[in-house]
């Protein structure tokens, strides 16, 4: 089949327009009776009235005594009354029937004992006080919940305090999951010892589009994969179709490439509404109609399949129960760094968020539409609009939480050079029994502390070494932070050097062998410590970077070094030990350097501060260090320079 492009791609909400006028928003599951006890989240398919009254008897509300109201009047400190037990009062507890011939109940606390048959008060009561009177909560035939409501527990217990036992509520939609794929393999059969080959992936985007399904109220229905064959999807589609699925949900081949044949599949069958959506990620997105049933064709990539399901699924599935589709607490942030996007595509931007001083600052996270993991760091979304060519940093904007804003509060914001640590602490801080968060981005030592000097992170990593001095960060920060007070903290002593193959088949043992025209290199980026060190140790060796095949090739993280290395895209690249060690890779140890952590004084006391700080000071937090290799924590934790 031949290769196509996308038919006339909408914007999003002209796209949302589009495939909800053709589904119709009045639409409804089918209601069925549940019981009451097992209706929580369920959304009532009519109005539900009351069957018996609530108390359906004049009830005592208090413990004491049940008396008729004219026979207490005149009752007074200086005047008290005696009453006879069993004619002018009784004794009563909270809940228990109000005897016929009294209407009033005085509290315990106020009646003084003076024999078994005699009480005395020294207040008046009035008819019906603490009395809970016959329908004081609910009158027998009234109307208890509307249709449309989604039931709560207290709902659950007003229903059946009603005498409603049974409820008809709108049946939760169930949404077929067709997962297509000639590379994909069920992750059920890699768990059950399927070793995977070249060019086979696990498909997980079943499992986490079937918990978007359950979040909003559906039930998932999985079905085996499909290969990359028109005919065998086209059969299946058709098949579920006539099912008793409300929804149809096609992932992967929605794109315009020669074997995506979801929009052909879905235009052979019935009829296609949109191919193609002006957003990013989730531009190949595919709606349509088929025998009645709405049908979605959701991107084969993990993200653009979420934002896609999310601007159309979760609507539809609301809908579809009579709910109204949640949204998500917006704050003000500022970025941390200018942000560019790419006209004509509205951009859905995962970002850290965390609050520095009094305000937000968001970090951007990888726009790779297939790191699923974007999703799991993301504290928030930064919508960019179609006709913005980006965000500036000093722009504040808005931003969709993805968790609560008291996370933000316990989040800390370090930003700068990547190290694994760094990641060892978001997890030590919180086994440790510190509700915090740690968002890390990762932008080179330098980026770190220009972030210091913007005040967007509370701490930055660095290992900048000042080649006249051998001194580490110092100059860089008296060069750059210039008239603002900060504390500088030993993190670590690690190990730097060559990243090579297992085995080292190039034989790569020094420096000057990345000038061999038989070896490929993989860089980090400007601005890092990394780089920084090569090329002060280039300089030394008296090496060009232009004779270096690889040398402009950047990498943002050791780990992304490493696994370039790994895959045999590059023979050897610069790195720590325990990115080596971590993939069983050689290392070739070049200098033991040192990386610090920046803090301004101003937030040094802050509780974050001094959780993150203690953490590192902890023996557990130095023995899973060096458990990694290569690390020397012997300092960690330590203030070393105050400037």
């Amino acid at each position: 089949m031949k290769r196509q492009t996308y038919l006339s791609m909408k914007p999003l909400e002209e796209a949302r327009a589009m495939f909800f006028s053709a589904v119709g928003m009045d639409r409804r599951t089918q209601p069925e009776t549940i019981r009451t006890e097992d209706s929580l989240g369920r959304v009532t398919a009519e109005p539900v009235f009351a069957r018996i009254s609530s108390p359906s008897y004049h009830a005592s509300a208090m413990d004491g005594i049940a008396v008729k109201a004219e026979t207490t009047y005149g009752a007074t400190e200086r005047n008290p009354k005696v009453l006879t037990v069993g004619r002018d009062a009784v004794w009563i507890n909270t809940g228990e029937p109000l005897p016929e011939m009294f209407d009033s109940v005085i509290m315990v606390e106020k009646v003084h004992v003076i024999d078994d048959e005699h009480l005395e008060i020294n207040a008046s009561s009035y008819p019906w006080n603490n009395v809970r009177k016959v329908g004081e909560d609910i009158v027998a035939t009234e109307m208890i919940l509307p249709q449309n409501h989604p039931l709560s527990p207290y709902d659950m217990g007003a229903l059946v305090a009603a005498g409603v036992y049974d409820v008809k509520v709108w049946c939760k939609p169930r949404v077929a999951i067709i997962p297509s794929g000639s590379e994909l393999v069920s992750y059920c059969d890699v768990r059950q010892g399927m070793h995977l080959k070249k060019g086979q992936i696990i498909e997980f985007n079943s499992v986490m589009i079937s918990g978007l399904v359950s979040d909003a109220g559906g039930i998932p229905v999985v079905y085996d994969i499909v290969p990359d064959i028109v005919d065998e999807i086209r059969k299946i589609v058709s098949s579920v179709c006539e099912s008793d699925a409300d929804v149809v949900i096609i992932n992967a081949g929605s794109s315009a490439g020669s074997k995506d044949y979801t929009m052909h599949v879905i235009k052979d069958l019935g009829s296609l509404i949109v191919h193609g959506v002006a957003m990013m990620p989730g531009k190949p997105t595919v709606l349509g109609m088929v025998k009645g049933k709405p049908v979605i064709g959701l991107p084969g990539y993990p993200v653009s399949a979420s934002i896609s399901f999310e601007n159309f699924v979760t609507p539809l599935l609301c809908s579809l129960q009579g709910l109204t589709p949640p949204e998500r607490e917006r704050i003000k942030v500022k970025p941390t760094r200018d942000i560019p996007s790419k006209l004509g595509l509205e951009e859905f931007l995962r970002v850290n968020i965390g609050k520095v001083e009094d305000h937000y600052v968001a970090t951007p996270l990888a726009r790779a539409a297939g790191s699923i993991t974007t999703m799991t760091r993301a504290e928030g979304i930064i919508r960019v609009p179609m006709l913005s060519e980006g965000i500036c940093r000093d722009d504040e904007v808005d931003a969709e939480l993805l968790v609560s804003r008291k996370e933000l509060e316990n989040t800390l914001v370090v930003i700068g050079s990547h190290d694994i640590t760094i990641d060892i602490l978001a997890d030590e801080i919180r086994s440790q029994g510190n509700n915090i968060r740690v968002s890390s981005a990762n932008v080179g030592s330098l980026g770190g502390i220009m972030a210091i000097r913007k005040r967007t992170c509370h701490m930055a990593g660095s290992h900048l070494l000042d080649p006249s001095t051998g001194e580490y960060n110092v100059s860089y920060i008296k060069r750059y932070i210039k008239g603002m007070k900060v504390c500088l903290f030993h993190l670590v002593l690690r190990d730097q050097g060559l990243i090579v193959q297992k085995g080292n088949p190039k034989g790569i043992n020094a420096i000057e062998d990345l000038q061999r025209e038989d070896v490929s290199f993989i860089n980090r980026q400007a601005g890092s410590g990394t780089r920084v060190l090569l090329d002060y140790k280039l300089e030394q060796a008296g090496i060009s970077s232009d004779s270096i095949r690889g040398y402009d090739c950047e990498e943002f993280t050791h780990m992304a070094v490493a696994v370039g290395v790994l895959t045999g895209s590059f023979d050897c690249g610069m790195g720590i030990y325990a990115a080596a060690k971590a993939l069983d890779l050689d290392f070739v140890p070049v200098v033991r350097e040192q990386y610090d952590l920046i803090v301004p004084s101003s937030i040094i006391n802050e509780p974050l501060i001094h959780a993150a700080l203690e953490t590192i000071r902890s023996e557990e937090f130095k023995n899973r260090i060096k458990a990694l290799g290569g690390y020397d924590p012997s300092l960690s934790g330590e203030l070393w320079k105050e400037l």
